[in-house]
């Protein structure tokens, strides 16, 4: 059931994406709102617990390599929607890019957050803070996504399909957590912890925080100072 409800946002965000282009300041005021509680989630319960888990040096390496694929994998999405001679413009690739942050961050998010239904470690401390935390930035990111796939010609089936899928691995991810890594020695879970804290740090300076920027001036500033707040009393149990 979290994971459904968790993953429930990027088939919503997809399918209202696939056929309703919001304005930008509303688009970039989500993804505003997003990253302040992405921000929150990182500094308050995947990193630290994290730390807690597996020690300072695996989850530094965790994280660097969390960042590194997430930037690797994103220049390769680059390249593929790019034509040969053509320059990029900010916006070029959003939406694919977007499914690789989600991907890559959601993949070790909901494991953790399956973990925790196990009660096995609390991890972030409050399971219903992380699922929050999940299920807010999913949906800007699947709406922002699926309005970048229309808008680059791609069909309303093929962009409701990709989130729709991407939505299925990230809930059976929540399963497999709470179902194999559950019996796990903790300090295991440290480096997968902190691997989602680079991808989120990545995805946050490439592609949400810009795109927040870019679309949703000036009330995005506002935005991320309240996705922050929200994921903090959720994470302080408050």
């Amino acid at each position: 059931m979290f994971g459904i409800l968790a993953s429930s946002a990027l088939v919503v965000g997809g399918a209202l994406g696939s056929f309703w282009r919001p304005s930008d300041l509303v688009t970039g005021a989500m993804l505003a709102f997003a990253s302040g509680t992405l921000i929150a989630a990182l500094a308050f319960e995947l990193f630290p617990e994290a730390v807690e888990l597996g020690g300072l040096r695996a989850s530094g390496w965790g994280l660097l390599a969390g960042a590194a694929t997430f930037v690797v994998v994103n220049a390769w999405l680059d390249s593929r929607v790019a034509s040969p001679g053509e320059v990029k413009v900010a916006r070029r690739g959003v939406g694919l890019a977007l499914l690789a942050a989600v991907t890559l961050d959601g993949v070790p998010e909901n494991l953790a957050l399956g973990v925790s239904l196990a009660g096995e470690e609390a991890i972030g401390g409050s399971s219903l803070a992380l699922l929050v935390a999940i299920f807010a930035s999913n949906f800007p990111e699947a709406l922002v996504g699926a309005v970048s796939m229309r808008s680059q010609g791609r069909s309303a089936g093929y962009a409701v399909g990709l989130w729709g899928a991407t939505a299925v691995l990230l809930t059976l991810a929540v399963v497999v957590g709470r179902q194999a890594l559950a019996a796990a020695e903790p300090s295991t879970l440290g480096f997968p912890l902190a691997f989602a804290g680079g991808a989120v740090l990545a995805s946050l300076a490439d592609t949400l925080m810009p795109e927040a920027f870019e679309r949703g001036r000036p009330v995005n500033a506002f935005a991320t100072a309240a996705g922050f707040y929200v994921a903090f009393v959720l994470a302080e149990g408050w």
